[in-house]
């Protein structure tokens, strides 16, 4: 499981690399390898089915593996070292309320669906009680 962990704090990339390795191996190891994957949940990603570690974890992960904090090395130029990561940091804050701003429309949206199907729930008619032919 040692192999797993370390698959783990890279990232889904790492996986689906294995995965693509495994099936050019052999088909069958492959095979296993995206049923492992797929079974343990590490092929989904966001809030809805809990597996939300790669949405950050993975790819900072994979970022410090290949040098310096955001995986750039000094261009030797101080100048540009400071722009490219007031914009990194930037185009970080960017993403983050973008994707706070796709939840809160997911949520409105789920929210005038559910209104929705009440207010049609409310205003649908009566069942009429079935009839007796006794008269």
């Amino acid at each position: 499981m040692e192999l797993a962990y370390k698959l783990d704090s890279y990232g889904k990339p790492a996986w689906i690399a294995l995965t693509v390795l495994g099936f050019m191996a052999w088909w069958p190891l492959g095979l296993a390898i995206l049923a492992f994957t797929i079974g343990s949940g590490r092929m989904f990603c966001g809030s809805r089915r809990g597996f939300g570690r790669w949405n950050g974890e993975g790819m900072e992960a994979f970022r410090n593996a290949f040098g310096g904090r955001r995986g750039f090395s000094s261009s030797g130029n101080s100048a540009f070292d400071e722009y490219r990561e007031d914009t990194l940091r930037r185009l970080e804050e960017e993403q983050k309320e973008f994707k706070g701003f796709l939840d809160r429309l997911r949520q409105a949206k789920d929210k005038a669906e559910f209104d929705q199907f009440m207010a049609d729930r409310r205003n649908r008619p009566a069942p009429t009680p079935p009839t007796d032919g006794a008269n």
